[in-house]
């Protein structure tokens, strides 16, 4: 018997953090319910190369679940989505910030009326902070984060990690919760909410999604992450070239995959007719997930990072060093003790 075995998660995400988050739950035996819209997740469509029609990126972190189809702009299909978490542990959801809330599924209205519920949120900068409502890929966070700026050769540009490390690891870290999140319920009879906090070299993009990288402007790079056809068809409206998005050369990720030189020549001109500050603004507000890339130093003093609280000072010292990248309850566990000295504790447990 796998020890999670009787457990039931639904998972309403796509992607790669919440489906792999959900992955690990399954492996471990819990029956794990995925809801897809129609058309399915995003990440099915992510390629070539494609395996019977499907991505290898979605295939990577989908196994050992039953889906479902639900479109969630119908009332009906929310109200039975509401009846049936009554049914659940666990719910897994990436959706955009404040999606399933405007729907009536946030965590204040499932916790009361179904308070057993372990309520995970993955969300690209956390759930509190002037980015909280910002959606987010992970060459955004990448970027953000400054480990995009610790990347590459000397003298060369910032360079994205191929493999999307953020995504795995949120996904990883969203499972510790959910898991953590089960052992209180069995202390208090009661849920609670847990948030994870993102072949050839690409530099910056993809091999699979495009564009999906870092693009050069005025004063400095940033970074556009158009990571699906609607996307895409937004980043085209911005930057004055609707038609675009019917264009048969650009009309589907894979479209834009096999043209992608055709695509990136296009738009590398386009931003080098503007600054990275009027660009970042313009494409925030045509709704194109975007960003600026962050060395280290400027990471860690972003409003953003201080209204998370992830890094925290250790007690008794002036170092301060990167806590828990989860929150229970919309708290973050605080640093309690230093790392200890050799031996400081022998008396104390001998």
């Amino acid at each position: 018997m796998l020890p999670l075995e009787g457990i039931r998660v639904v998972e309403v995400a796509q992607n790669l953090a919440g489906p792999m988050a959900a992955e690990i739950l399954a492996h471990m035996g819990a029956d794990v319910i995925k809801v897809e819209r129609p058309e399915g997740d995003d990440a099915r469509k992510w390629g070539p190369p494609f395996w019977k029609g499907v991505s290898p990126g979605f295939l990577a972190v989908n196994a050992n679940k039953r889906g479902i189809s639900l479109d969630l702009k119908d009332p009906k299909a929310v109200a039975w989505l509401l009846d049936f978490l009554g049914t659940a542990d666990v719910l897994v959801q990436n959706l955009r910030p404040g999606s399933l809330e405007e729907m009536g599924l946030g965590p204040d209205t499932l916790l009361a009326r179904h308070p057993r519920l372990i309520y995970c949120s993955v969300w690209a900068f956390g759930r509190s902070g002037p980015l909280k409502m910002k959606p987010g890929f992970e060459p955004m966070v990448q970027a953000f984060s400054g480990l995009m700026m610790m990347n590459g050769d000397e003298g060369g540009p910032p360079t994205r990690i191929g493999t999307s490390i953020l995504d795995y690891g949120t996904g990883m870290w969203t499972a510790m919760g959910a898991l953590a999140g089960l052992v209180q319920r069995q202390r208090t009879g009661r849920g609670y909410r847990a948030s994870g906090e993102v072949p050839e070299r690409h530099r910056t993009g993809s091999q699979r999604v495009v564009p999906f990288q870092g693009f050069e402007t005025k004063t400095g790079t940033m970074i556009v992450a158009a990571g699906n056809d609607r996307l895409f068809a937004k980043l085209a409206a911005v930057v004055g070239h609707p038609e675009w998005a019917k264009d048969e050369r650009f009309v589907t990720n894979a479209a834009r995959v096999a043209n992608k030189p055709a695509l990136l020549e296009l738009l590398e001109t386009i931003f080098l007719t503007r600054t990275k500050g009027e660009w970042i603004d313009l494409l925030e507000a045509g709704g194109v997930p975007c960003g600026p890339i962050h060395t280290l130093p400027e990471a860690v003093t972003q409003p953003q990072a201080q209204a998370l609280g992830i890094i925290q000072r250790l007690p008794g010292d002036d170092y301060d060093v990167v806590s828990l990248p989860l929150s229970f309850d919309g708290q973050r566990p605080p640093i309690r003790r230093a790392p200890p000295r050799i031996g400081e504790h022998d008396a104390e447990i001998k």
